[in-house]
């Protein structure tokens, strides 16, 4: 069954692999990007591409997750051309690295903004639809860092993935009596493969992170990095995440799981997750709100 598909940050990584994945896979998907024509307009192009010679109902099209006019209008153009948005995909974020206390205020603001801010925007603009139909699916690409090992560097954008994830959680249950089903998928560190690390932001306070990369920790931020990729294994492949959410949006409605791991360097965050989903499950049980976990068409 052919389903139409927005999927925001399609640009690269696991969003351009994903967007790829699906239109392959029968579906009519709008690969979403904050300027279609960056970088000489190359995904675009290569969007275009695939759409002409595969044949494939793929396109790019124009979407700024910072900006509620660029989402509606987006939005506005789906609807008019194809009718329905059965599925959103939230993929957009962005990635730091460096000490902590060496970004400011404004620098997390900014990452929370992408990562959290951008998925209610997007949310505001698709929901009243997704609603109307009485069957849909949201699925939110997540992180193992908010609750596998989290080595350092990293905080800031733990901490906007860790926003993004309990939001998602509350999303889920406040939308599944208008037949809205929710998935999580949950990557972990592909070092290789979609270009977060080599695209990540670095602190804006240079001579804090001076005091640290010239200290103590003189040396910690390759061996975090060289860790990371040592954890994983030689076939450690970006493009499962991608197979992964083709995956959920074929599964029969309302047997979708809450979570789906793919974490090649199994960091523990499947184990902590099961359990915290668990207890969710059972605080819902107590409180006479089970039915909530499971979307009702």
């Amino acid at each position: 069954m052919q389903r139409t598909i927005l999927i925001t940050g399609a640009s690269s990584g696991f969003g351009a692999m994903t967007a790829k994945a699906l239109a392959r896979a029968g579906h009519r998907v709008y690969a979403s990007m904050r300027d279609p024509q960056a970088r000489g307009g190359a995904a675009t192009a290569e969007i275009e591409r695939l759409a002409r010679e595969e044949k494939l109902a793929l396109g790019a099209i124009a979407l700024d997750v910072l900006s509620e006019p660029s989402i509606e209008a987006a939005v506005k153009t789906i609807l008019a051309e194809a009718g329905r948005i059965d599925v959103v995909i939230h993929n957009a974020g962005h990635m730091v690295f460096g000490p902590a206390e060496a970004f400011t205020p404004e620098q997390l603001a900014a990452l929370y903004d992408v990562n959290v801010l951008g998925t209610q925007r997007v949310n505001r603009a698709v929901l009243p639809h997704m609603r109307s139909l009485g069957r849909a699916l949201m699925i939110w690409v997540g992180s193992s860092s908010t609750r596998g090992g989290t080595p350092p560097f990293l905080a800031p954008y733990f901490a906007a993935k860790a926003g993004m994830d309990a939001l998602a959680q509350s999303y889920a249950l406040e939308i599944s009596r208008f037949g809205i089903e929710t998935s999580i998928v949950v990557p972990g560190a592909f070092t290789k493969g979609t270009e977060h690390f080599a695209h990540s932001g670095k602190p804006a306070d240079t001579p804090r992170a001076a005091a640290y990369w010239s200290g103590p920790y003189a040396g910690v931020d390759d061996q975090a990095l060289k860790g990371l990729a040592g954890l994983e294994p030689a076939d450690a492949d970006p493009s499962k995440v991608a197979q992964a959410i083709v995956d959920l949006v074929a599964m029969p409605h309302g047997r979708r799981p809450f979570r789906v791991h793919i974490d090649p360097s199994d960091d523990g965050a499947a184990i902590v997750n099961g359990v915290a989903d668990r207890v969710r499950a059972q605080l819902l049980e107590r409180i006479g709100l089970a039915d909530l976990l499971h979307p009702k068409p």
